[in-house]
């Protein structure tokens, strides 16, 4: 579930399933972006946090949803991949734990991201068998150098917190009992500013590349429900549930 409240001018969008390690279901996708939405559309929210608890962020995808409920353009899931990215108002995130999958690629669309020093990060996407998402085939590269993000791409190993501020996706790293306080106090920071200059600056920052994020979120989007119907994606994500190593040697 997503818990979400406003106040003190800040919109708080909770992950809130940590008996199955906040891993995201099509329900959860819809609140989030229902939550989004709303504080995008009150005067008096000037800013957004996003977080779950200060050991766990989100394990990805709850995969068992995720394979009966795909997450392509028609999916209810694709409203929060619209928003996000959109969003003028700024948005801090606050991650402790495992930040696995849509856990890590949401973040590269936050404008300040906190993190534990047990944070760990991973882009499983090509070990499953399907192509990376939420644009972040354009923006890691971008923020973090070609080589360094097809290593994180590629590979889809688990990387540190350090490793993630080391390329731009992580703006702090603080101590597990004081991570939500620093992401809300940066929050705070931000609703006490001019609210116009944020958002206009905000929009100058993004708009160079504004396009050819949505439009690479579109086409991963494509390939990504393509390749799930794949036998690589198939063999991968049965391997996943049968809590054994895959075999690719036959593709």
């Amino acid at each position: 579930m997503v818990r979400a409240e406003t106040r003190d001018r800040i919109a708080r969008i909770e992950l809130a399933r940590l008996d199955k390690k906040n891993a995201i279901t099509t329900e959860m996708y819809v609140q989030m972006a229902e939550a989004l939405a709303a504080a995008e559309a009150n005067r008096d929210v000037r800013a957004v946090l996003i977080h779950g608890a200060k050991d766990c962020f989100t394990a990805g995808n709850d995969l068992a949803d995720f394979l009966k409920r795909p997450p392509g353009m028609k999916s209810p899931s694709w409203r929060f991949f619209e928003l996000l990215p959109a969003i003028e108002k700024p948005v801090v995130a606050a991650v402790g734990g495992p930040a696995v999958g849509i856990g890590t690629t949401l973040l590269l669309h936050c404008d300040l991201v906190y993190a534990t020093p047990a944070a760990r990060f991973q882009l499983p996407f090509v070990p499953l068998g399907i192509v990376p998402e939420f644009g972040s085939t354009y923006l890691l590269p971008l923020i973090a150098g070609y080589q360094r993000a097809a290593e994180l791409l590629l590979l889809g190993q688990p990387f540190s917190a350090e490793k993630a501020r080391e390329i731009g996706i992580v703006t702090g790293i603080v101590a597990e009992p004081e991570l939500l306080a620093t992401a809300e106090a940066a929050a705070r920071k931000l609703a006490e500013l001019p609210p116009e200059s944020i958002r206009l600056t905000k929009r100058l920052m993004k708009s160079a590349h504004a396009e050819a994020v949505k439009k690479q979120i579109t086409d991963e989007g494509r390939v990504f429900v393509e390749r799930l119907a794949s036998p690589e994606a198939k063999e991968a994500m049965s391997a996943f549930l049968e809590k054994r190593k895959p075999d690719f040697s036959r593709f």
